[in-house]
């Protein structure tokens, strides 16, 4: 599949991993609707010029996400939507057992599934649904769908059990998703970035960020969410990459 003239809906676009991926698919070209609950995403939208729209929108919500998806096929045109790259997401961190010995809070375990899990396959259903409708391009394919797991679905450290089984669960959608809708030209990818520099690691301490990166053989720091973009736009542009997961991580296995 070409980038260029190509349309791509790009979610948690407002910042990190997604924000990369549309500056990226942007500059080769493409046009992109840019998705994220924050409002920042309509400036990121601005910036990037006439190729770009900004999309309020919950990644949770059928109504809202459908919204996003009909947005993303009208600038599409004739073409639709071609692919999803699908980057939004919570870490979270809670012991089963706390220092008091109080057990982990049941809502707040459920919340992170129906971020990441959920929202993951709600983001995947309407975004086939609007892919299987295009017509075949030159090279037979009507869609790609790129979902964003972790290196915690293998590496889960301690407290990270509602956060480590979300992204299992997106690594394991990705091989009968990919089965399913084969018939319909569409192929499905996931993505397992290791550390990198996103917001979501400014939330951790500098001590044990620059832990994190210490402990990747090489390169020996932080991934730039460039580099994920990078490789965003290689499976957009390799046909024979489907059904699979990428780890993305310099080498790291968490400990």
């Amino acid at each position: 599949m070409q980038v260029k003239d190509s349309t791509f809906l790009i979610t948690g676009a407002a910042s990190g991993l997604g924000a990369a991926t549309a500056e990226r698919l942007v500059a080769a070209g493409a046009r992109v609707v840019l998705c994220d609950l924050n409002d920042s995403v309509k400036t990121h939208a601005e910036q990037l010029g006439e190729q770009a729209q900004a999309c309020l929108a919950d990644i949770t919500s059928a109504e809202q996400m459908q919204q996003a998806v009909d947005k993303a096929v009208a600038m599409g045109g004739e073409r639709g939507l071609s692919g999803v790259v699908h980057c939004a997401g919570v870490v979270s961190v809670a012991k089963l057992v706390d220092r008091e010995g109080n057990p982990a809070d049941l809502d707040s375990y459920a919340k992170t599934i129906n971020i990441n899990l959920i929202g993951t396959f709600n983001v995947m259903r309407l975004a086939a649904s609007a892919m299987a409708r295009n017509a075949p391009n030159e090279s037979g394919e009507r869609g790609v769908i790129i979902n964003t797991a972790s290196i915690a679905a293998f590496d889960g450290q301690v407290g990270q059990c509602a956060y480590s089984a979300s992204k299992a669960g997106v690594v394991g959608m990705s091989l009968p998703a990919a089965r399913e809708l084969s018939r319909h030209a569409i192929r499905v990818m996931a993505i397992a970035p290791g550390v990198f520099e996103t917001p979501m690691m400014s939330e951790i301490p500098d001590e044990a960020a620059q832990a994190l990166a210490a402990a990747v053989p090489f390169p020996k720091r932080l991934g730039k969410p460039d580099e994920f973009a990078q490789l965003a736009e290689q499976i957009i542009t390799n046909p024979m990459l489907n059904g699979e997961l990428i780890r993305l991580d310099g080498g790291i296995r968490m400990q």
